[in-house]
C-alpha cells in the first residue's frame, strides 16, 4: 500500500507540472502566434506602400528625400521578413515541444488509470479493507465476501484495530459488535499480524450466517446472545425464559436445539414440546416457541 500510495503521489505531482508546462507552452504559442500576426500586418502595410522596390531599374532617379523613405522602408521590410522567419521557427519550436509534453500527459494519465485499475482489483480480492493508518493504529474492516450474499445483507463489517507497540508487537482488537465471537485476538510479533488477521477473518467467516441470523432475530424477539457458551436466550415473557443450544458449524454442519426452560428460575419439563419438524433453525425455534402455550 506504501508503495502504491508513492506511485499515487509521484503521478498526481507528475501530470500537475506536466499540465502546468502544457500551459506555459500554450501561453508562448499565443504569444508568438500574436507577435507573427502583427509582424505579417507590417509586411503587408510595407508591400503596399512601397509596390515598386523589387524593381526600379527603369525608373528616373529618385529624389534624396524619396530615396531616403525607400531604404527606410527596404530595412523595414527586411527586418519584418526576418521577424516573420524568427516567430515560425519559434512556432516549431514550441509545437515539437507541445507534443513532447503532451505524449508525456497521456503517459501520467495512463498510469493512473494502471494504477487505479490495480487499486480496484486488490481491494475486490482483499477481504480484509484499511479503513485508517497512522503511526500507532492501524483501523480494518473485515469484508467477506459472503456479506454480499442475501441472508447476510444486513450484517454489518466488524472492524478490527491493531496498535503498535516500540518493542515491535502489535494488539489486536475486534469491535464491540464482535467481541468474544471470534478468536485470533490477542497480541504478537509484527511478522505474525497477516496470520492473525486471517484467522480472525476465518473466524468471522466461519460464523457470519450464524451472526448474521442472531442479528435479524434481533428485530423480532427479546434475545440475548451468549458466544463463548454458543446459547441464545430467548426471554418469552417476564418469567418465562428459553435457553437455545448452538452446535459448532452451524448453520452449514451443526444444529440447534432447545437444552432448557425456566419459569421463575425453575426448570419446566418440555417433553410436550413437538416441533413439525426434527431438525429447525434458530429462527424456526424462535418462531415455534413464541406461538407455543408452554
Amino acid at each position: 500500500r506504501s508503495r502504491w500510495k508513492a506511485l499515487k503521489a509521484e503521478t498526481r505531482s507528475g501530470m500537475e507540472e506536466t499540465e502546468s508546462l502544457l500551459r506555459s507552452l500554450q501561453d508562448r504559442v499565443q504569444h508568438v502566434q500574436h507577435r507573427r500576426d502583427r509582424v505579417t500586418a507590417l509586411l503587408q502595410l510595407l508591400h503596399i506602400k512601397a509596390p515598386a522596390l523589387p524593381d526600379c531599374s527603369h525608373a528616373p532617379p529618385p529624389l534624396p528625400r524619396q530615396r531616403q523613405h525607400q531604404d527606410q522602408l527596404v530595412v523595414s521590410l527586411l527586418k519584418a521578413q526576418n521577424a516573420l522567419q524568427s516567430c515560425d521557427r519559434q512556432l516549431a519550436q514550441l509545437r515539437a515541444e507541445s507534443e513532447a509534453v503532451l505524449h508525456q500527459l497521456v503517459l501520467w494519465r495512463c498510469l493512473r488509470d494502471r494504477l487505479q485499475e490495480h487499486a480496484t482489483a486488490t481491494q475486490a480480492v482483499m477481504q480484509i479493507q484499511l479503513i485508517s493508518v497512522d503511526q500507532s493504529e492501524l483501523l480494518l474492516e473485515i469484508r467477506p465476501r459472503l456479506l454480499s450474499q442475501p441472508t447476510a445483507n444486513e450484517l454489518q463489517p466488524p472492524r478490527l484495530a491493531v496498535s503498535w507497540h516500540h518493542d515491535d508487537r502489535f494488539t489486536l482488537q475486534v469491535g464491540e459488535e464482535l467481541a468474544g465471537q471470534v478468536e485470533g485476538c490477542g497480541s504478537g510479533r509484527r511478522d505474525v499480524l497477516s496470520a492473525a488477521l486471517l484467522d480472525v477473518l476465518q473466524s468471522f467467516t466461519g460464523q457470519a450466517a450464524l451472526l448474521a441470523e442472531i442479528h435479524s432475530l434481533r428485530a423480532s424477539f427479546a434475545i440475548d446472545w451468549r458466544p463463548a457458551q454458543r446459547l441464545l436466550v430467548y426471554l418469552k415473557s417476564a418469567v418465562l425464559v428459553c435457553h437455545l443450544q448452538v452446535e459448532d458449524g452451524y448453520p452449514a454442519a451443526g444444529s440447534a436445539r432447545l437444552s432448557l426452560v425456566l419459569r421463575d428460575g425453575r426448570p419446566v419439563d418440555t417433553e410436550g414440546l413437538k416441533p413439525h419438524k426434527a431438525e429447525l433453525s434458530l429462527t424456526d425455534w424462535l418462531v415455534f416457541l413464541c406461538s407455543s402455550p408452554l
